[in-house]
């Protein structure tokens, strides 16, 4: 256990990097931003939208 509250965010923010690194980023297949969101769909599917264009994909 570390002996501050220093080096316990330091080892939080080491995990958070890894996980961040190996995570998938999606992207809007019509503008290509990052900005996207994921809904719920009418059927409890998962829908994605982009908040850039308004282009909706599943």
């Amino acid at each position: 256990m570390p002996a501050s509250i220093l080096g316990e965010v330091g080892h939080l923010l080491g995990e958070a990097a890894l996980i961040r690194d190996t995570t998938t980023r999606l992207s809007c297949p019509s503008c290509g931003s990052a900005h996207v969101a994921q809904v719920l769909g009418d059927n409890g599917g998962i829908s994605y939208v982009c908040t850039a264009c308004g282009h909706s994909w599943s």
